[in-house]
């Protein structure tokens, strides 16, 4: 088997999100790039979910933290009853994960003697998007023996069969293939523009279209870099706040139908400035990025599958754009038809599940707005009207009142978000659940008991035992 890679020389990586999930110490550790070497070339740090701020009323003040671990004995008990009995005052991510904690410490998420892709707690990555395209290239081409064509396609050819038999290049001839899987962005040349399967634009839903994008150096080289990806909310979206070694990843999400482009600007360059990290050599001016939130109809059509954007985008909320090429490339590798015959039935199954995930991850951003207590703007109004909101969603809500969110809301065994996040989401954003406590229940409150105090211990001994991030980062590229 052959791999080809077609790639213009004249188009650039648009690197907006730059935070991954923990699946990606998995992808590295497959694929055979060290750790090392990752956090070194591609300018790495760790982050151990998303801290969410004036969210629920838009005081600074106000914050909850969607942690990568799971709650403390999530599996083995129903937590939520004796937390909303025993402990309201503390978050629920605070009195059943050491995340929030260590990331308010600005704590790594592990030793500097723990082994590569190990955790003490666990941990995902923020990274320079244009920097990690690099490594994967030099690395594919050198130790995986992909082929590398730099050049501009310029046309589609197709078989007897509707099949494309072949990519027409400038510079390269034709190249011929059984499969071709479009990673051509928003453009979908593939499969939306050559094959037309239609966009399913989700704006209704979410409304957020446009993007502005900065890169701010630090103050100080030795300045914190945060735990966590920051997501600010605004009064037409949010702002994220990516911390790595070098500088920090800042942006404005949001509406053009709630904000204009020079309001979303003024509001953006107002957080870098009265952030406090910033340098006061920032001046560049951010950069405007615009998309339709949506996905295609089909993702797999005929001999042709698109990965990445140009299957869809939603806004980057949550960093699911990178999960999700990392799941199409694991079930393609997983599930590559043996011959054109069974293609079609590999497609049907492939569709099904990434529709699936798309519903799912759209349904679990929109919880983390419609839960808001903000009146400040027509954005969080609109946010909040049932015409906007998923009719399984308002369903689930409704459920959550009285029982929380479990195995049995989420079906499938791989679910993209586990019902644990959609816990932390939920009663981070100060949902209650006021279900009646069965005898069951009630002997429940003894072992989440248990879990709370242990939770509370690990908590103590992970913030006195860890290093700060920028302590293990240094390490680890050699410069401590």
């Amino acid at each position: 088997m052959q791999v080809t890679l077609v790639e213009s020389p004249d188009v650039a990586t648009i690197g907006v999100g730059e935070g991954t999930w923990p699946s990606m110490r998995d992808t590295l550790r497959t694929v055979g790039i060290s750790e090392r070497d990752f956090v070194r070339e591609c300018s790495a740090s760790f982050k151990q979910g998303s801290k969410f701020v004036g969210w629920r009323t838009g005081d600074e003040t106000d914050f909850y933290y969607h942690p990568f671990s799971l709650p403390q004995g999530y599996l083995q008990a129903n937590l939520v009853p004796f937390w909303q009995s025993a402990h309201p005052e503390q978050s629920f991510a605070a009195a059943f994960s050491t995340q929030e904690a260590l990331c308010q410490a600005g704590k790594a998420p592990k030793q500097l003697a723990t082994p590569e892709f190990a955790a003490v707690a666990n941990y995902g990555y923020h990274l320079d998007a244009a920097k990690f395209a690099s490594l994967l290239q030099r690395h594919c081409t050198r130790k995986l023996g992909v082929r590398h064509v730099l050049d501009h396609v310029t046309g589609v050819v197709s078989s007897d069969d509707g099949d494309i038999a072949s990519l027409s290049t400038k510079s390269s001839g034709s190249l011929a293939a059984d499969l071709f899987i479009d990673c051509t962005g928003v453009a979908s040349l593939l499969l939306g523009r050559h094959f037309g399967v239609p966009f399913v634009s989700q704006k209704h839903v979410l409304f957020n279209d446009r993007a502005m994008a900065l890169q701010v150096p630090y103050a100080d080289s030795s300045d914190p870099i945060a735990s966590a990806t920051i997501a600010t909310a605004q009064r037409g979206g949010w702002i994220w706040d990516i911390g790595l070694p070098s500088r920090r990843g800042v942006g404005y999400v949001f509406s053009s139908d709630h904000e204009t482009d020079e309001g979303a600007e003024t509001r953006l360059m107002q957080y870098v400035s009265g952030s406090g990290q910033a340098s006061s050599s920032t001046k560049a001016s951010p950069r405007l990025l615009k998309f339709d939130p949506g996905y295609r109809e089909k993702f797999w059509h005929k001999n042709c599958v698109a990965v990445g954007m140009s299957s869809g985008f939603i806004e980057p909320l949550e960093a699911s754009a990178i999960a999700l090429v990392e799941l199409a490339a694991s079930m393609i590798r997983d599930q590559l038809p043996a011959n054109r015959q069974i293609m079609d039935q590999v497609a049907k199954r492939y569709n099904e599940r990434f529709r699936y995930r798309w519903e799912r991850v759209i349904e679990f951003l929109k919880l983390h707005y419609i839960l808001t207590r903000r009146t400040d703007s027509q954005d969080w109004l609109d946010h909040c009207s049932e015409r906007h909101i998923p009719e399984r969603l308002q369903e689930l809500v409704e459920l959550w009142k009285y029982q929380p969110p479990s195995r049995y809301d989420l079906i499938q065994t791989d679910e993209i978000f586990p019902s644990a996040s959609y816990q932390y989401v939920l009663y981070g954003m100060g949902f209650t659940t006021r279900g009646r406590a069965t005898s069951s229940q009630r002997d429940n409150f003894a072992l989440a008991q248990k879990y709370y105090k242990e939770n509370s211990t690990l908590r103590d001994k992970q913030i006195a035992g860890l290093p700060r991030n920028r302590e293990l980062i240094d390490y680890m590229v050699g410069t401590a």
